[in-house]
């Protein structure tokens, strides 16, 4: 695997439409921002043709920069897709934002890929953040390799970086991820640093010179080979452990030597399978170079090591009424069902949807039938509806290079799909199927906004629903305590993205207010109250008189409405309109204009004029009793309380608890877990984790996750109350 290269690269500008599902390979790459991802993807469309040479995009003579690529999806920081051939190989690159707020573009990613490229810095090495997202991997059983970029760096050392990756991603068996080259090294600069100008093959034992700018094979100089024996007899042992022969370790202590190409045969089948993790090394090219470092060896690993589509199970589907339908693996000839793993809109032709078919064969002007994904808690629309297929292409930059189909197996960007959205399924109009979404990441970081102007707020409403219908992992919610529109995020980065997407895809300028959580009032003791409405002016006259009593309930007991009136003091057509006005003033508030709850109101007593009492006039009197018993009690704030559940590791429980209770957190319990981690269970008040979405990560370094639900409302220290109602003053 690699080290007999025999590349021929695709023409720029010409879109592959694969023909069979074992032509094509789609692999996802993973890594924190900065580790070079974006500029890998670069490396590699150079070295396979699909770029005439570095940093340029060249198409039908439109030049443009292939770093106005890379700062664009920087901007957007979106999933995006780079289609590259290979050997006669279809190879779809998906780079993922390494920025944590942008989780769901990754997990998106990762749905549509078939193996993952795990990219990590030689100088900064590896954050938490990319260990759980390996063992996600894991969970799943997808194929795996790392990448070690940033060689260039004068404390880079691409040895040790072996060893900590052997160490994060390793687990029970580290000798499952090594390395397959060893870089080496040209002569030393005046700071001492030498720079990376090739590999050498540790199973050929093959030298692959790069200082010319094109790959170079040699035979190692005599006195090398010594320093890759030990390399190299750890590679061969890893490979053997996981070989399917088991012959091979005996041959192999016996000291009989093994054949090259059954090594690599058995170290392709075990990357395939999952069970094995090679390390690999690259570099982008110099100026004036035709290929990367390393950019060879590792296209003929996702050709040779990596998986078909043909060796993914076939998704789980059901009719749309819930009922399970079977599907063959990834066969083009089969019932459509595709995803729309990604959903953009272009200000030429509209929205844009990325979509992985995993059965069947999809083509332009198909009608298909769209089925909605079960997000409506988040503010996406269920739906199930037909459509027609526009234009199908490979996107390439800014570029969309038309395909004719898209069989199982492959992606393709997808015009004018108007009502599909991220996790949706494509099917046949006459056989409508539905797949399961994949997890999506819970946002919990609020943003209240309203229009900046009466012009945006024409606009707002539509902008929001298209916003949402782009990012599944961002939820619209219309409080009807607060009034407030709020759009719950994963964290400030994907916050911000959204107000720039609003103002410039969409024209709304919003302002961003702060967030108020849904306060509630309560009685503290018992105590009694008169409403007397009587006018006389003229003509008809108004006259209703009511007594009420008031109790507190238990929590959760909501308002209650007794009538104990006798002798028909109130007559009995007007004892509902006391109660209507009771709860209509109940949810106005009392003292600080939030909703009372958990009280009892008892009607005992009244009087009522023949002509002059009506249903309004008991409506205020009822009303105006409850004012007047708050106005001679002790009235509750009650805040809304949190169950929160948080999944650290273990060497940061002490500060995620003692961070807790500063929010005034109750600390209920931890649960040990796998994987060196705790489930750290507490009770919050909400006031206090507006911001925990963002504060947890800064404590933890991106390695928590944390779940909240709402619990109850319960009543809120005196001091604390006191403040809010001089911030509701001061407002």
């Amino acid at each position: 695997m690699g080290d007999k290269a025999n590349a021929h690269p695709g023409a720029a500008g010409r879109a592959m439409a694969a023909d069979h599902p074992a032509s094509v390979r789609n692999v996802v790459l993973v890594g924190p921002s900065g580790s070079g991802k974006t500029t890998l993807v670069e490396a590699l469309a150079l070295t396979a043709g699909a770029v005439n040479r570095a940093g340029r995009v060249e198409d039908g003579g439109t030049v443009s920069d292939y770093d106005e690529i890379e700062h664009r999806q920087q901007r957007s920081v979106q999933l995006s897709l780079v289609p590259l051939e290979w050997n006669g190989i279809k190879v779809n690159v998906l780079d993922t934002p390494g920025y944590a707020d942008f989780v769901g573009e990754l997990r998106a990613g990762l749905r549509a890929a078939d193996a993952a490229l795990f990219v990590v810095s030689a100088s900064d090495g590896v954050d938490g953040a990319t260990r759980m997202v390996w063992e996600e991997c894991a969970a799943v059983g997808m194929p795996r390799a790392i990448v070690v970029t940033h060689l260039e760096a004068a404390r880079a050392g691409f040895e040790e970086m072996t060893r900590i990756c052997a160490q994060a991603f390793g687990g029970d068996d580290p000798d499952a991820v090594l390395p397959l080259y060893l870089p080496l090294r040209g002569p030393a600069g005046p700071d001492g640093h030498a720079p990376v100008t090739g590999l050498i093959g540790l199973l050929s034992q093959t030298l692959f010179d790069y200082a010319s700018g094109t790959r170079a094979e040699s035979p190692p100089d005599a006195d090398r080979l010594p320093l890759i024996e030990e390399a190299r007899n750890r590679l061969i042992e890893g490979i053997i452990a996981e070989s399917e022969d088991e012959s091979l370790m005996d041959r192999y202590v016996g000291g009989e030597p093994l054949d090259v190409k059954t090594l690599i045969d058995d170290l392709e089948r075990a990357v395939a399978r999952g069970i094995f993790f090679p390390v690999l090394a690259a570099a982008p090219a110099a100026p004036g170079a035709r290929q990367g470092l390393g950019t060879v060896e590792l296209l003929e690993l996702i050709t040779r090591g990596f998986p078909t589509p043909l060796e993914r199970e076939a998704p789980r589907v059901t009719t749309v009424g819930g009922e399970p339908r079977e599907l063959k693996r990834c066969d083009p000839g089969g019932p459509l069902v595709a995803e729309v793993v990604k959903t953009s809109s272009d200000p030429y032709v509209g929205r844009v949807s990325l979509v992985r078919v995993f059965s069947g064969t999809l083509r332009p002007d198909d009608t298909v039938h769209v089925s909605g994904h079960g997000l409506a808690d988040r503010g996406h629309e269920d739906h199930d509806v037909d459509e027609r297929v526009g234009a199908l292409s490979a996107p390439f930059g800014k570029q969309q290079r038309v395909l004719s189909h898209c069989i199982a197996g492959d992606l393709a960007a997808v015009a004018k799909l108007s009502r599909a959205e991220t996790g949706d399924t494509l099917s046949a109009k006459d056989d409508p199927l539905l797949m399961r979404p994949w997890e999506m990441p819970d946002p919990l970081l609020p943003m209240a906004i309203r229009a900046h102007s009466k012009a945006d707020e024409d606009k707002l409403s539509q902008g929001l629903s298209r916003l949402v219908a782009e990012d599944p992992t961002m939820r619209l919610e219309q409080n009807q305590n607060t009034h407030q529109v709020v759009l719950w995020c994963l964290g400030e980065a994907h916050a911000d993205v959204a107000l720039e997407r609003l103002r410039t895809r969409y024209g709304v300028q919003v302002d961003v207010v702060p967030h108020k959580v849904s306060l509630r009032e309560t009685f503290a003791d018992r105590s009694a109250g008169r409403g007397r409405h009587v006018k006389q002016s003229g003509g008809h006259g108004q006259y209703a008189i009511c007594e009420i009593e008031v109790e507190p309930l238990p929590n959760g007991s909501g308002v209650e409405f007794v009538d104990k009136v006798v002798g028909g003091a109130v007559p009995r057509q007007f004892i509902p309109s006391v109660e209507k006005g009771v709860r209509a003033q109940a949810a106005k508030g009392v003292a600080a204009g939030y909703p009372l709850v958990d009280v009892r109101v008892t009607l005992r007593d009244g009087k009522a004029h023949s002509v002059d009492s009506s249903d309004a006039a008991f409506q205020t009197a009822g009303a105006l009793a409850l004012r007047e018993a708050a106005g001679d009690t002790r009235i509750h704030l009650l805040e809304p309380v949190a169950e929160v559940t948080v999944l650290v590791g273990d060497d940061y429980v002490g500060a995620v608890m003692s961070d807790l209770s500063g929010r005034r957190g109750r600390v209920l319990g931890t649960e040990q877990t796998a994987g060196a981690r705790t489930l750290v269970r507490a009770e919050v008040p909400e006031i206090e984790i507006g911001r925990y979405a963002v504060d947890l990560r800064s404590l933890s370094h991106g390695t928590a996750r944390f779940q909240r639900a709402y619990a109850r409302h319960e009543p809120m220290p005196p001091q604390v109350a006191e403040k809010i109602r001089e911030q509701e003053g001061d407002g």
